[in-house]
C-alpha cells in the first residue's frame, strides 16, 4: 500500500437491544452487507443485549444471545444492568463460557479478588488492518446491587481516565465502549483527553448525526435493534492522526435477514420453551387481576414480598401482573409471561403520612393508568396498589387526597408520625411510579430473586391462595 494511500476504519456498532430477537437477524444481515464492502471494520455491542423478559434469553439463560454475537461476528462487547443484574455473577459466567469475542469492561472488579471476573478484559487491544484499536469498556454505577451480587463497582470517569492514559500510547484509536448514559458520556468527552470514539448506550438516546465534543465523536444506536450505528475515520497514512468521516445510525431493514441467525434463534426458542414447560405448581382456582382496584392476584404478590422480606406490611403495584392466574398447572414459562419484569423485592423504612399519599395516589386513574417505562418494569400500565399486613377503609366518592378514612397495620391504627418497614419493588426506590415511596430510608434490595420467583415460592405456601381472595381495601 503507498504511504498516501488512505486507510479507512468502520465501527459498526449496537446497544440496549434487549434480547429483542425479531431484529438480531436483520442487523446480523447489514452487518454482513456492510463487510461485504471490504475494508477494516469493527463490530462492537455496548451492553444490554440480554433481557430476561424475553423467552429466548430466560429459558436458555442468555445462551441464545451469546449464539446471535458468536454468528453475528462481534469483535467486542461490554456489559449493561440487564447482564450485571439481572443475572448473577455465577449464570452470567456460564452463559459466557461460549462466547468467541471478549467482554470489556473496566469499572468491575470481585469483591473477593479486586481483580476482573476472568470473562472480563478491563481493556484490549484489536488489530484491524493497519490500525491498533484500544477499547476500554465501562458500565453504569448500581454500586448497591452489584455489591450485593459480590462485585464492586469503580467510578467509571475515574476508572477510564486512568486506563486511557495508560492506553493511548500504545494504540491508533481508542474506543470507549459506554454503557453509562448520554450525560455522562458528554463528561467523558470532556473531561478526558486522548478518547478517539465513545459508543453510547444505557439512555437508549439515538445519535444519528455526528456528535463531536472535542476531539472525541460520540455515537449511540437507540433501542431494540431499531438502528445500526457506524462511525467512520480515516487517515493518510501510518502514525498521522485518524479523521472523521461520518458517524450517525442506519435504521434496520427489515427486509434483510441472516438465515443461519434466523435459525439459531429459532432453536434456542424451542430449547427455551422445553426448558420453561416445566410445572412449578398446581392450583384449584382462578386469581383474577385488575388494574384499577384490588384483585386476589396482585394481593398474592404482596402476600409475596411480605413474606419474603419479613416486613411488617408491603405495597406493591398491580401491572406488574399481566394477567390472571389460571387454575391447574402453573409453569416456569407462564409465570415467567405474566411476571416478566427482572424486578426484585425491597425493604424501606416509610413513615406513616408517606404511605397514606402514595395509597391515595394509587385510587386516582392519573396514577393507576399512568404507562411507565424502564427501571426494570416490563408491564403496560402502573396499576393500583395492592397490600398485606394492612387494611384501608376509604370513600371512592370523596375529593382526591380525602379518600381514605382510616388505615390499619397489622390490626393497629397506623401512626402517620411513625415509621414502618415496608415490603415493596426496587423501582419504587427510583422515584418512579408512587412517589412517596422513594422517601424511604435504610432501604435492603434483596437479590437475585426475582418477584415471579417470590410468587411461585407463595403459591406453594398453604392457605396462600385464600388469603389472597380476602379484601384489604374496605368501601365505605
Amino acid at each position: 500500500m503507498s504511504t498516501r494511500e488512505k486507510q479507512t476504519l468502520t465501527i459498526l456498532h449496537t446497544n440496549d437491544i434487549h434480547s429483542q430477537f425479531g431484529s438480531m437477524s436483520t442487523i446480523a444481515a447489514m452487518i454482513n452487507e456492510e463487510r461485504d464492502q471490504g475494508g477494516n471494520f469493527l463490530v462492537l455491542d455496548i451492553g444490554d443485549h440480554m433481557d430476561r423478559m424475553a423467552v429466548e434469553t430466560e429459558g436458555t439463560m442468555g445462551t441464545a444471545n451469546v449464539d446471535v454475537i458468536n454468528l453475528t461476528g462481534y469483535d467486542a462487547i461490554t456489559i449493561g444492568n440487564n447482564e450485571g443484574l439481572t443475572f448473577t455473577p455465577d449464570q452470567l459466567s456460564q452463559s459466557y463460557a461460549g462466547l468467541l469475542c471478549p467482554v470489556v469492561c473496566g469499572n468491575v472488579v470481585e469483591q473477593d479478588t479486586g481483580l476482573a471476573p476472568v470473562w472480563m478484559k478491563p481493556s484490549l487491544i484489536v488489530e484491524k488492518g493497519p490500525f491498533r484499536v484500544g477499547l476500554l469498556g465501562a458500565t453504569a454505577p448500581f454500586t448497591t446491587f452489584y455489591e450485593l451480587l459480590g462485585w464492586d463497582v469503580l467510578d467509571p470517569v475515574e476508572s477510564l481516565r486512568a486506563q486511557v492514559e495508560a492506553l493511548r500510547d500504545e494504540v491508533d484509536v481508542v474506543v470507549i465502549l459506554s454503557h453509562l448514559g448520554l450525560s455522562t458520556d458528554r463528561r467523558l468527552a470532556e473531561q478526558i483527553t486522548g478518547i478517539d470514539v465513545i459508543l453510547g448506550g444505557h439512555t437508549h438516546h439515538v445519535l444519528e448525526e455526528p456528535l463531536v465534543i472535542g476531539q472525541t465523536v460520540l455515537g449511540a444506536a437507540g433501542k431494540f435493534g431499531q438502528w445500526l450505528g457506524k462511525v467512520v475515520l480515516e487517515r493518510t497514512s501510518v502514525g498521522e492522526p485518524l479523521q472523521l468521516v461520518s458517524s450517525g445510525c442506519m435504521a434496520a431493514k427489515s427486509i434483510l435477514l441472516d438465515d443461519q441467525v434466523a435459525l439459531a434463534i429459532a432453536t434456542n426458542r424451542t430449547e427455551a420453551e422445553r426448558t420453561l414447560n416445566q410445572t412449578a405448581v398446581i392450583t384449584d382456582r382462578v386469581l383474577p387481576i385488575a388494574y384499577d382496584r384490588e384483585s386476589p392476584f396482585a394481593t398474592l404478590l404482596a402476600q409475596a414480598v411480605r413474606h419474603f422480606t419479613g416486613a411488617q406490611l408491603s405495597l406493591v403495584n398491580a401491572g406488574q401482573l399481566l394477567g390472571e392466574l389460571p387454575q391447574g398447572n402453573i409453569t416456569k414459562g407462564m409465570l415467567h409471561s405474566l411476571c416478566p419484569s427482572p424486578i426484585n423485592a425491597c425493604t424501606i423504612c416509610l413513615s406513616g403520612s408517606h404511605i397514606r399519599e402514595a395509597l391515595e395516589q394509587s385510587l386516582l386513574d392519573e396514577f393507576s393508568g399512568k404507562p411507565i417505562v424502564g427501571f426494570g418494569f416490563r408491564g403496560h400500565i402502573l396499576g393500583t396498589l395492592c397490600m398485606d399486613g394492612m387494611e384501608v377503609q376509604y370513600n371512592p366518592d370523596a375529593p382526591a387526597y380525602e379518600k381514605i378514612q382510616t388505615i390499619s397495620i397489622n390490626g393497629e391504627p397506623m401512626d402517620e408520625q411513625c415509621e414502618y418497614i415496608v415490603g415493596t419493588l426496587d423501582m419504587f426506590t427510583f422515584n418512579v411510579g408512587y412517589p412517596p415511596l422513594a422517601h424511604g430510608t435504610r432501604t435492603l434490595y434483596h437479590l437475585p430473586e426475582f418477584i415471579r420467583d417470590l410468587l411461585e415460592t407463595e403459591i406453594k405456601r398453604p392457605g396462600a391462595l385464600d388469603n389472597s381472595l380476602r379484601a384489604r381495601w374496605h368501601q365505605s
